[in-house]
């Protein structure tokens, strides 16, 4: 069995006993961490613990990733925040920095570390994980009501912490199934068999996108789609595709055209009324109307960033440290009781880490950001890593980002999740590409090296 690090160029060597291990680990928490929360967290863990041993013993050219300098980053990023906010507040602070709390995002190194880089354990990986969310979605008790209620025009969170969460799961169900649906339609392989999965599965995603009526889910899809019918429209004109290829995308386009006309006759009302709901709400705020906004969906959102942008102000470097967040809520004097004793967070990603952490630890995860952006798009022009892995790494970016703005997914074991499966998925290929031609991601200082 190949594994880059293990047998692959790094000239390194382990069982096989240990290498089945830690790749059945990473499938393990890819396919269960939804449908079994603690089989797949311990497995998750496994994954994780044993990548980390193995490359700091044994992969010299993995241990210099800019992964693990951002990891340390990150762990002194909240360091920091900890030791400054404990000499100004320590009545606020945990006795320890918690550096755990940002630790669950690099998970992603032992999901990228023991797939290695094979597109097979890729495709594995994904369909585990699809398959296991949807199991959960149907293997629940209640769970037939729950969709019944859904269909009758309520909305749902199918068991799964609530329907915002639920929601994202599905949209990214969604877009990997558009990203990956050439291959399920592929001649060379049962298409017949794989299609009609295709086809049930983007069915349950696209109903589940609706039902669970999550605003910003919605928002993210139409963007998401946008920019990729412009890519693909450029693509087919530059005549990029061969005719069989254009064949299968017509089938497809005309499947996927048709489910969705098909949810926007049979769910126009529910559309229309969650859309139009709180339109006065934002108006109200635009014009800096504060007492007219209520505390609704909106409206709550709309008051605690409002609370988290006055308190970022107030320590923009290093934050107010891991527990900044629920500061804010709790201690912001003019948000209601029943906001403090309901909410803990601010429904914003990025606000919520810029509360917590400051602009060094946004530099920190930024760093991260652009290496996985660059090094996918060095790794794609290459030829190692597939089309539909960037264009979904790609996609899932943008469209994370933007539902990231209207709730803290990333401070959920939900979030953290999704993030450390599809950057296991993205980061397994950049490695590979670059232990197979010696590259590197940030060239500026070999050249000035060179120079």
């Amino acid at each position: 069995m190949k594994l880059y690090g293990v047998n692959g160029p790094l000239g390194a060597s382990l069982p096989t006993w240990s290498i089945f291990l830690g790749t059945s680990s990473a499938l393990g928490y890819s396919s269960f961490r939804v449908f079994l929360s603690d089989v797949g967290q311990v497995s998750g863990t496994l994954c994780a613990l044993s990548a980390l041993f193995v490359i700091l013993c044994r992969s010299q050219s993995l241990r210099g990733s800019t992964v693990f300098w951002c990891l340390l980053g990150v762990v002194l990023a909240q360091v920091f925040s900890w030791v400054s906010g404990y000499n100004s507040h320590p009545e606020w602070l945990p006795d320890n920095p918690e550096i755990d709390r940002l630790g669950k995002w690099f998970l992603f190194v032992g999901v990228a570390f023991w797939l290695g880089g094979s597109v097979f354990n890729v495709s594995l990986t994904l369909s585990l994980a699809l398959l296991g969310f949807l199991a959960t979605c149907f293997f629940f008790e209640g769970s037939l009501e729950q969709w019944v209620k859904g269909l009758q025009g309520q909305r749902i969170d199918l068991d799964i912490r609530n329907a915002q969460h639920a929601a994202m799961f599905f949209g990214v169900a969604l877009i990997g199934l558009l990203c990956f649906v050439r291959r399920c339609f592929s001649s060379g392989r049962p298409a017949w068999l794989t299609g009609t999965a295709w086809v049930f599965a983007f069915a349950i995603c696209l109903l589940g996108v609706v039902v669970t009526q999550t605003r910003a889910v919605w928002l993210a899809i139409v963007v998401v789609t946008c920019l990729a019918a412009c890519f693909f429209s450029v693509v087919v004109l530059k005549g990029s595709f061969s005719r069989s290829v254009r064949r299968q995308g017509v089938v497809v386009a005309f499947c996927i055209a048709t489910l969705f006309i098909i949810a926007v006759i049979t769910f126009n009302d529910i559309l229309q009324t969650r859309l139009a709901t709180e339109n006065s709400v934002i108006m109200s705020a635009m014009l800096g109307n504060w007492d007219d906004v209520p505390y609704s969906s909106i409206g709550t959102r709309l008051h605690t960033w409002r609370a988290g942008l006055e308190w970022f102000a107030e320590r923009p470097i290093l934050g107010w440290g891991g527990e900044g967040r629920g500061l804010v809520i709790d201690h912001t004097d003019w948000l209601p009781t029943h906001i403090k004793e309901e909410y803990g967070h601010l429904h914003n990603t990025l606000l919520d880490f810029l509360v917590s952490y400051g602009l060094l630890g946004l530099s920190v995860i930024s760093v991260l950001v652009v290496w996985t952006g660059l090094g996918s798009y060095k790794s794609w022009k290459a030829g190692v890593m597939p089309t539909e892995v960037f264009v979904f790494g790609w996609a899932f970016f943008v469209y994370y980002f933007i539902v990231s703005l209207f709730e803290s997914y990333s401070f959920f074991w939900t979030g953290s999740y999704i993030q450390n499966v599809v950057m296991g998925v993205v980061v397994t290929f950049i490695w590979r590409w670059q232990l197979e031609t010696g590259s590197s991601v940030f060239t500026f200082g070999r050249k000035q090296a060179a120079a």
